[in-house]
C-alpha cells in the first residue's frame, strides 16, 4: 500500500515510527507537509497539489495535524476524502475533538463521565459561574491551550475571579471546571485504536505542578486500568468518530471522568512506558480497513 503521512517535522518521533512501521511491513510512505499543499476544488476532480506535483496514487492517509494548523490541515484531510482516499482519522472528527467545548458537549451529550464543566462570555456572573462547578479549588482552562498550557489551578474563589477575568479581558475563550482532588495531580492516557484500548500509563505533574503532562516536566508509569476506564475510553473515541486517538481521564470518585480526546497523540511516552509497538498497530489497523471511498464523515457536523 500507498501512504501519505500529513506531518509538518519528518524528525518527529511519532513520525519517525509511523514511517518505520509501515515500510517494516512492506508499504510506501511519503511524508507530505498539509501546509505546504494546495486544493483545486474542482467540481467531480479535486485534486491536490504539492511543490507543484498533483498527489495521486496514495491508498490511504495518515493525518498527524498539530493544534496550531487545524483549520488548513482538517481542509487537507478532507480534499483528500473527497478523492475517496481512506484517511485514518476523519476531517470532521479532527475537528470534533480539537474544538473543547464541542467536545465535552459530544460526550455530555453521549453520557460520558466528565468533570463538571461551565463555559460563558461574560464576567458579570463570575460567582454564579464558580459555584455552578462547585466552588474553589477550580480548573480554569484556555479553549486553545495544548500540551498543558494556558491551564490554572485557582485555589480560592478571589483566585479563581481573577484569573477568570483576567483571561476574558484578553479575549481568551475559556472552560471553568471542577477539580477532582482524589486524582491527586494525576490522570490515565489511554491509547485507543478501533474499539479498543491497546495502552494506557498514568502520568503524574512535577512538584508542585498539578498539570501531569510530559511536555511540562510530568513522569509516566505502566497501569492496569478497570473494565469501567476502558469503557469510557472506548466509547469517548466513538462518540467524537476517530479511530485513533489518545483519551485523557482522571479518577474520581464517580468514577471515570474524561478530561480530552486528542486526535493525533503522540507515541513516544506510551510507547516507551508500556513497551508496546503502538505504531505497528496502527498500521494493522489501516491494512485491515483501508478501502477506496471509506470516507463516512463528509458533509457531516
Amino acid at each position: 500500500m500507498k501512504f501519505a503521512l500529513l506531518s509538518q517535522r519528518s524528525y518527529l518521533y511519532t513520525t519517525k515510527r509511523l514511517v518505520e512501521a509501515a515500510t517494516s511491513r512492506g508499504h510506501k510512505v511519503r511524508i507530505i507537509n498539509p501546509l505546504e499543499c494546495y486544493m483545486n476544488i474542482a467540481s467531480g476532480k479535486p485534486e491536490i497539489h504539492y511543490r507543484g506535483e498533483n498527489l495521486t496514487g496514495f491508498d490511504a492517509v495518515i493525518p498527524r495535524i498539530g493544534a496550531s494548523i487545524t483549520f488548513y490541515g482538517t481542509a487537507v484531510v478532507r480534499q483528500f476524502e473527497m478523492m475517496g482516499v481512506y484517511c485514518l482519522n476523519e476531517s470532521v472528527p479532527i475537528s470534533r475533538s480539537r474544538d473543547k467545548l464541542r467536545c465535552l458537549q459530544l460526550l455530555s451529550k453521549g453520557g460520558i463521565g466528565m468533570p463538571v464543566t461551565a463555559f460563558a462570555h461574560s464576567t458579570r456572573y463570575t460567582d454564579d459561574l464558580i459555584d455552578m462547578v462547585g466552588g474553589a479549588p477550580l480548573v480554569v482552562k484556555i479553549l486553545e491551550g495544548t500540551q498543558g498550557i494556558g491551564v490554572v489551578l485557582a485555589e480560592t474563589r478571589k483566585a479563581a475571579k481573577s484569573v477568570v477575568e483576567a483571561f476574558r479581558g484578553v479575549k481568551a475563550n475559556i472552560l471553568v471546571q471542577e477539580y477532582i482532588a482524589e486524582s491527586e495531580g494525576s490522570d490515565i492516557r489511554c491509547l485507543v485504536i478501533g474499539d479498543r484500548v491497546v495502552a494506557s500509563m498514568m502520568r503524574r505533574g512535577s512538584e508542585g505542578d498539578f498539570r501531569s503532562n510530559l511536555h511540562r516536566g510530568g513522569s509516566a508509569v505502566k497501569i492496569e486500568i478497570s473494565d469501567e476506564e476502558r469503557e469510557a475510553a472506548v466509547k469517548a473515541v466513538r462518540i467524537v468518530g476517530l479511530n485513533v486517538a489518545g483519551v485523557d481521564l482522571l479518577r474520581s470518585s464517580r468514577g471515570p471522568a474524561v478530561i480530552e480526546v486528542n486526535s493525533s497523540p503522540g507515541l513516544e511516552g506510551i510507547e516507551q512506558v508500556s513497551r508496546r509497538n503502538i505504531a505497528k498497530d496502527i498500521i494493522q489497523f489501516i491494512e485491515e480497513n483501508a478501502r477506496p471511498g471509506h470516507t463516512k464523515e463528509i458533509g457531516t457536523g
